[in-house]
């Protein structure tokens, strides 16, 4: 893992045209060279990245050699590059069974058009036979909010189905839930994460969660493009989710499912927005299901690189950005078969590369620098969520977490989006250096895709870290040409064709001038706080200022 990028490249038969001579080092930020390493990474011989596959070793060298040819040093345990990774995988066969039976009347149902699941538990094969389901409306335990969807129902043994986003989502007027939660912008209440956790918690044996768009923030191609694959840390048994299955009702099976079962969805959706909704059995209906289960443990590493700080290098500023993307998956139409992820996250890798190459061409920082490659982000951020439970640097000696996540590729803007308004003061950081750019910050346009709880960021958030997300598809850019109508397309064509798909690659169309422009700001913040002694903090009425503030005495 420790060969030099150069050798690295030339054995993969590749040109190893990013590394430049020092003087070129010392340069901006650079469209270019951020285009050169996407390139690189999204191209075939790195077979998607996926985790556990050759992908992976590939990558891995890959980015060690980058990060050893611009100077840096180790960041991981003992002084290695790579913090192991342990991560259970598994991948659904054909099933076996499939159906609802609703009376003396059974619905076979096609996985991946009427139903989408997948499991966590290491098993040969996951079987639910008939069983009772449970309608928990938006499956909200939220006593700090006055908001309880479960009112003691027992979820053991059953499978509890879900609305999508919180409760206040579609809220209108004079309905309990208005105000309670964030409106459009999605709580991690909102989050699949959260309720699939919420029913394990109760002791549920399958969830499934009815899928709607505009509250899920992505189509139905998105739900069903892992294929029935899934990973999670590895975990003692004690600790296991009950879950047998968890997963995606489609719209439309949805429909059919309540109306057999006596019931209005739509009228369901209005009820579950009362404070005093209570759980409806779905009277007469089981669900079946048995899959055939391929699982193994996945040796995966996050690359760790680091610049140590010249005066208090017990400080961490960290940057982080995710390797890994989906591998290989059927052929599209151009018979691409690889889903490699260029913009995502192929370019915030290249955008880490970048800033290290800034700050070697400059004075040492006073803090240190972690640049922090994360593995499984797209399999539920489990390479950051491995690093925050075994941190390698004191959480609470981390300055900031400063996340590159998709960016747009359509040019030049006038402004930035912000995800997470009013969270921590790494916001107001980001508008004191746009306005230097000339720019302005424009809050997130699509807050309901709830995207500050969907990228590594959050693995740190969720431990007091202050964090700040640059991600292109949270809003429609103002764009130099163009304008927002410009933006706007962009983010829509992006997200509605090329997401998580093997169009997510480097083509003709990709201006990334806009890019380089986010990946200065993200470089400035992290510079001006590696010559500071300032800690940011997280705002008043953030749910992650208390976790913060257990620690404040660390910090003096």
């Amino acid at each position: 893992m420790c060969m030099t990028v150069r050798t690295m490249l030339l054995a993969l038969g590749l040109s190893a045209a990013p590394l430049l001579p020092a003087a070129a080092q010392a340069q901006a930020i650079a469209p270019d060279r951020l285009e050169s390493s996407v390139r690189t990474l999204a191209s075939d011989l790195f077979q998607g990245r996926a985790p556990g596959t050759i992908g992976e070793e590939r990558t891995i060298g890959y980015l060690v050699g980058r990060f050893e040819a611009l100077g840096l040093e180790p960041g991981g345990p003992d002084g290695q590059w790579v913090q192991t990774v342990p991560l259970l995988h598994t991948q659904l066969g054909t099933p076996t069974q499939l159906a609802v039976t609703q009376g003396s009347a059974t619905t076979p149902w096609t996985f991946g058009e009427n139903v989408y699941v997948s499991t966590l538990q290491p098993k040969d094969n996951v079987s639910i036979d008939k069983v009772p389901m449970v309608f928990v409306g938006y499956g909200v335990s939220a006593p700090e909010r006055g908001w309880d969807d479960f009112k003691g129902v027992d979820l053991k043994g059953k499978v509890a189905v879900f609305l999508v986003n919180d409760p206040d989502f579609e809220a209108v007027k004079g309905e309990d839930a208005v105000g309670k939660f964030g409106g459009k912008t999605m709580t991690y209440y909102g989050r699949w994460t959260y309720k699939f956790e919420e029913a394990a918690r109760r002791g549920a044996i399958g969830a499934l969660i009815v899928h709607d768009t505009p509250g899920a923030g992505y189509g139905w191609n998105v739900v069903k493009s892992p294929g029935g694959e899934n990973y999670d840390l590895v975990r003692p048994a004690d600790r296991l989710t009950s879950l047998q299955l968890q997963g995606w009702i489609a719209g439309e099976a949805a429909k059919s499912l309540f109306a057999g079962a006596g019931q209005d969805l739509a009228a369901l959706r209005k009820k579950a927005r009362s404070a005093a909704f209570k759980p409806v059995e779905l009277k007469g209906a089981t669900f079946t299901a048995s899959f055939p289960v391929t699982q193994d443990v996945v040796q995966s590493a996050n690359v760790l690189a680091r610049i140590p700080g010249a005066k208090r290098p017990d400080e961490t500023i960290m940057y982080g950005a995710h390797w890994d993307a989906y591998g290989k998956g059927e052929p599209d139409a151009q018979g691409r078969i690889y889903r490699a992820g260029a913009n995502d996250d192929a370019l915030g890798i290249a955008g880490m590369f970048e800033i290290a190459r800034a700050f070697k061409a400059g004075p040492a920082p006073d803090r240190s620098i972690l640049f922090a490659a994360w593995t499984a982000e797209e399999r539920g951020l489990l390479g950051s969520e491995h690093y925050a439970l075994n941190p390698v640097y004191p959480l609470d000696k981390t300055v900031a977490n400063l996340t590159i996540d998709i960016l747009q590729t359509a040019g030049k803007a006038k402004d930035v989006i912000l995800v997470g308004k009013g969270q921590n003061m790494l916001e107001d950081d980001l508008a004191r250096f746009a306005a230097r750019q000339g720019r302005v910050v424009t809050q997130e346009s699509l807050p309901e895709r709830g995207l500050f709880y969907r990228a590594d960021h959050f693995s740190m958030a969720k431990r007091g870290v202050p964090v700040l997300l640059m991600m292109g598809i949270a809003g429609a850019s103002d764009l130099v040409h163009g304008g927002r109508a410009a933006g706007q397309a962009w983010v829509d064509a992006y997200t509605g064709n090329c997401y998580h798909q093997a169009c997510d690659a480097v083509d003709d169309s990709w201006n990334l001038d806009g890019a380089a422009q986010d990946i200065d700001l993200m470089l400035d913040i992290g510079r001006d706080l590696a010559t500071s002694d300032r800690w940011p903090e997280w705002k008043p009425g953030s749910e992650f200022k208390a976790i913060r503030d257990k620690s404040a005495g660390v910090r003096k």
